[in-house]
């Protein structure tokens, strides 16, 4: 494994850490910044092509950066240790949604709309609560397939952004700002330590917005007209409590459209930590769950609000791996600031001013950072030809329904306008081939039992019959036991740290594959990550080990690969066996 890949030392700051608050509040802009506008001009897209008034944009714009302020402060310092990631992923209003959401405004108006959005929030939360059951499903290859899609999909918006300037500007005016903000802030990106690199992001968009001073397109009258204070005086909908043929047919779809933002809020969920920590961790799925979390809480505050749902913008990952910064204040920070331009539009007409060149130069600087992270995500458990065909398969059918070159409109109106959107076209895709995958191979088999040491001869009875049933023979029955073994004493071992568990019970299942053997370990168990622990014990092997340890370094022999995801209130681990002078 590359060293980036095992730490990060040019991090200054990781996820548990506090820079001073000019430090936060200045990369909170930051986000803000590359961010508002597109929050607030993907409610005015939703409102008025759904034939809504200015009453009711006035009311969900403001809407939408109060929720987007309050969600991203909770991803930042979660609530009750289980609404939040713990990490700086800033919410903004929700493209995947825009075309349900239209519908809705069309059918029933905004409070039908509203209605909808709180009843789909509560599949959020089912999802997050159970989000163990679809970890064969949801791997990592399909997370980071959906954050190679986002790249797929943003880009293009990036790139329209470069030459968009006012009628009657110089034809070199927008291309020019544009190059100056890449420019510097690549040069930056690439080059700069310390203090510098922080503020790399802005140095390029001040130099853009200069550029685009000189020749007029710097246009600020939208800043002159906007109020200094204001709350809209009308607006909210209500709720359509009738339940009636508009909301039945519309429901499916708001469900559906669920699922694909909560598959881009896992992806983001796990990509942020990959970021945010100078010695690189095992994947900690309770902030996944998290995430997911706010996130419904997020949709469950749109709909009380009748506004667009909102997500977790995938470009907190590459905001966070350019500056160096993962810090949770400034989370905090960029959610105080939302709820403030709610509150003073001319503040918040400051940034939307900014020039088009200027966005879209950032925007493609992120989004081809976060790409790579992607690329990192599905090769971080190896890519075989099977996970290669997910991979390949699904990024170019996404990427063909993004471009127009797999005609939406054979699908019907329906299912065609959910599935232009590359990253929902090619996210089903990976998820169907996940599922087919699972479905289609061989049969597990399985047994429960307590987790205690008693239970240890019953697995080795168990994995022993299993050998000879698959035709694994006597030695890969010997090798599996052995690993069963040792996963067992340190399940033990991490379950008797904590005694508030109470009684404990643990499920093995097995299946043959590829001419080994996949073990899973489902139990309830106490604190830490296996992964992390025997990543620790291989970079001391010249120590005197710890008691415990010792299961750790048999594991590591026995096992081709192990993987342990800790969700709330169950531990998974999968061990993969291969026969000897077999990698897996």
């Amino acid at each position: 494994m590359s060293a980036r890949s095992d730490s990060r030392q040019d991090l200054r700051y990781q996820a548990d850490e506090t820079p001073s608050y000019p430090v936060s509040f200045g990369l909170a802009f930051q986000y803000i910044l590359l961010n508002i506008a597109g929050i607030v001009i993907t409610v005015a897209i939703v409102v008025r092509a759904g034939g809504g008034g200015e009453d009711y944009l006035a009311w969900a714009a403001f809407a939408a950066l109060i929720v987007c302020g309050v969600t991203t402060m909770l991803q930042a310092k979660p609530l009750a240790g289980r609404i939040g990631a713990g990490y700086i992923l800033l919410m903004g209003t929700s493209g995947v949604f825009i075309a349900v959401s239209v519908a809705a405004l069309q059918l029933g108006g905004p409070s039908l709309l509203a209605t909808l959005i709180v009843a789909s929030s509560l599949f959020q939360f089912l999802i997050s609560s159970r989000l163990s059951l679809l970890r064969r499903v949801v791997t990592p290859t399909v997370a980071g397939t959906v954050i190679m899609l986002i790249a797929v999909t943003v880009m293009p918006i990036g790139f329209d952004l470069l030459f968009v300037a006012p009628e009657g500007a110089a034809p070199e005016a927008a291309p020019l700002t544009a190059l100056a903000t890449m420019v510097i802030t690549i040069v930056i990106v690439l080059r700069a330590r310390g203090a510098l690199r922080l503020w790399g992001s802005v140095i390029g968009a001040a130099a853009g917005c200069l550029v685009a001073g000189a020749y007029g397109t710097y246009d600020m009258a939208l800043v002159g007209e906007a109020a200094w204070f204001g709350v809209p005086a009308g607006g909210w909908p209500g709720f359509d409590l009738r339940l009636g043929v508009e909301f039945w047919a519309m429901l499916p779809a708001f469900i559906f459209v669920t699922l694909v933002g909560a598959i881009e809020t896992i992806g983001d969920g796990m990509a942020i930590q990959r970021v945010s920590w100078r010695k690189r961790r095992a994947t900690d799925f309770r902030a996944v769950q998290g995430a997911v979390a706010a996130d419904g809480v997020g949709n469950l505050l749109s709909g009380l609000f009748a506004t667009v749902p909102n997500t977790t913008y995938s470009n907190s990952v590459s905001i966070v791996d350019i500056t160096g910064i993962a810090a949770r204040r400034v989370g905090v920070c960029i959610g105080v600031i939302f709820i403030a331009l709610a509150f003073f539009p001319k503040a918040a007409a400051v940034l939307l001013a900014i020039p088009d060149p200027v966005v879209g130069a950032y925007i493609i600087v992120l989004i081809a950072i976060l790409f790579v992270l992607g690329v990192e995500m599905v090769a971080q458990d190896g890519i075989d030809y099977r996970k290669a065909t997910i991979i390949g398969i699904s990024f170019w059918i996404g990427a063909g329904f993004q471009s127009g070159q797999i005609p939406s409109e054979y699908f019907g109106e329906w299912a065609g306008s959910l599935l232009q959107n590359g990253m929902t076209s090619g996210g089903l895709t990976a998820i169907l081939l996940s599922a087919f995958m699972e479905l289609s191979g061989p049969r597990r088999r399985r047994i429960e039992t307590g987790l205690n040491v008693e239970a240890q001869p019953k697995i080795r009875g168990f994995l022993e019959e299993f050998a000879a049933s698959a035709g694994l023979g006597d030695e890969m029955a010997g090798r599996m036991a052995l690993a069963a073994e040792e996963t067992l004493l340190v399940l033990l071992d991490q379950a008797d740290r904590d005694e508030a568990l109470g009684e404990r019970r643990l499920r093995v299942t097995a299946r043959a594959e590829s001419g080994g053997a996949e073990l899973e370990f489902l139990a309830a168990t106490g604190e830490g990550n296996i992964e992390d622990r025997m990543a620790l014990v291989g970079g001391r092997a010249a120590e005197v080990p710890v008691e415990h340890d010792f299961s750790l370094r048999l594991l590591r022999h026995l096992a081709s690969s192990v993987r342990h995801q800790k969700y709330h209130d169950t531990d998974i681990v999968t061990v993969r066996v291969d026969p000897v002078g077999v990698s897996g």
